[in-house]
């Protein structure tokens, strides 16, 4: 059996990939930074060049104490949010004093054929404290299926909580989706960043 073994001189030989190999590249879109922002949209950028789209937050920090951070789509360029979504959501919690280890499925968090806006994390509004994770939506601009979306998070909630998030949803249309909106519950988002990146 001959076995190969890659060295400096091998890997800089190679001059491009083989057509079966790769994808799944970041491809970065847009950045926005939110700063006392009521609303934070991206109403552009989002068409059929991915198949799947990735939003990435950094440092989210809330105006209020325990805030919930969520989002919404759109079909009409961002002149309205409230396209019908189905969802679900649950999370794992662990606490500072050791005391309290859960995981829990949240009925007040997901949603049945509803427009209103899909709840991601909860975050307190410490100083220190922030909220950050991962938002897929696959295939936006199809227009024969639903479109469907996946976040994992992570933040500190009611002071003295690690929070691990999963949310599963689909927007129940097939109309193509152009834009997407986010916001707390309550009050603005203080900080934060938002990156959009489509994957090739």
């Amino acid at each position: 059996m001959t076995i190969n073994v890659c060295n400096n001189n091998s890997m800089s030989a190679i001059t491009s990939l083989p057509s079966g190999v790769g994808g799944g590249a970041l491809n970065l879109i847009s950045t926005q930074t939110a700063s006392s922002s009521s609303t934070i949209s991206f109403t552009s950028g989002i068409d059929s060049t991915y198949k799947e789209y990735i939003f990435k937050f950094y440092d989210i920090h809330p105006s209020g104490s325990n805030q919930t951070f969520q989002f919404q789509a759109s079909t009409n360029g961002g002149s309205s949010y409230g396209v019908t979504t189905t969802s679900t959501l649950f999370f794992a919690q662990h606490d500072e004093a050791d005391s309290y280890a859960a995981v829990s499925y949240s009925t007040g968090g997901d949603l049945a054929q509803s427009t209103s806006f899909q709840r991601l994390i909860r975050i307190t509004n410490d100083n220190d404290n922030n909220g950050g994770g991962t938002l897929h939506i696959f295939d936006p601009s199809n227009t024969t299926f639903v479109k469907h979306y996946l976040f994992n998070g992570a933040c500190t909630n009611s002071n003295t909580y690690a929070s691990n998030a999963f949310v599963a949803g689909y927007f129940n249309s097939t109309s193509a989706l152009d834009a997407f909106q986010f916001k707390f519950d309550s009050g603005n988002i203080d900080s934060g960043t938002i990156k959009l990146y489509g994957v090739s």
